[in-house]
């Protein structure tokens, strides 16, 4: 629905103290590896400056294991604020640090309001360039709250290459669209993989992105390929940024943040 321009929802944005500019990391459905971005994505932005991922998907935060925090807490400074965890140069905070991890949080919107109040207001970022925020899937309440409450420099499409994806990631960008928020780009993700020998191998049918990116005048920031080492960074806590940063995955990242330092 598009917003009443005699009460507009968005006249309620506030800056969050010290952070330049924020990130959205978003795709319309899970498993096309929004989160591997965003973390990765973190990474790679700490060549242009400081750098904060906030972990916004409230009902399945993975940041934690991905960033090797899984069993860390925050800390209350002298202000009653959150300080966020520091992990591979950069500040962390995530729902997760907060709840065990096999727990269920069962929340209405009012409390996804609240929370992501909370991330904004009470947690001691200090002074960051960059605040990347990983979206959980969909246009929700999470997605909701974020764009009325601060200002947003720009979003982060996810998907991967198949028209099955592709369906959902345009539901993301109708919603910023409408929200007025900046769309950067499409990352099209798990795009090929490598073979021994430099081939690349579809590893899903390539459907229209292409296509439809033009019709949109948007931009494809990059097509990251398909690794084991990516997923098994996330497992083990040292993303590829870290512990792979030559390869053509994390290339493809670092792709990607040189072109949102250009664009935002």
């Amino acid at each position: 629905m598009a917003a009443n321009p005699t009460n507009n929802p968005f006249d309620q944005q506030v800056a969050i103290p010290g952070v330049k500019k924020i990130i959205a990391v978003a795709s319309g459905k899970g498993g096309v590896g929004k989160s591997t971005i965003a973390t990765n994505l973190a990474l790679a932005l700490k060549d242009y400056g400081t750098v904060g991922l906030l972990d916004a998907d409230i009902y399945g935060p993975s940041i934690p294991r991905m960033m090797g925090a899984l069993n860390q807490k925050p800390t209350i400074n002298s202000g009653n604020q959150i300080e966020p965890l520091s992990r591979h140069g950069i500040k962390v905070m995530s729902i997760g640090f907060l709840v065990d991890e096999a727990s269920a949080i069962v929340w209405r919107g009012p409390m996804l309001f609240k929370a992501m109040d909370q991330f904004f207001r009470d947690v001691q970022w200090g002074e960051l360039d960059y605040l990347v925020i990983d979206l959980p899937p969909g246009t929700g309440d999470v997605q909701l709250s974020l764009v009325q409450k601060v200002p947003v420099a720009a979003a982060v499409i996810v998907t991967t290459p198949q028209n099955i994806s592709l369906i959902d990631a345009k539901k993301a960008i109708d919603m910023f669209e409408r929200t007025g928020v900046k769309i950067a780009g499409v990352v099209e993700n798990m795009s090929y993989m490598l073979s021994e020998s430099g081939e690349k191998i579809q590893l899903f049918p390539k459907g229209e992105i292409d296509s439809y990116l033009k019709s949109k005048n948007l931009l494809k920031l990059s097509e990251v390929p398909f690794n084991t080492n990516v997923s098994l960074g996330s497992e083990s806590g040292i993303p590829i940024m870290e512990s792979y940063s030559d390869s053509a995955e994390a290339v493809a990242i670092k792709v990607i943040a040189k072109k949102l330092r250009e664009l935002v």
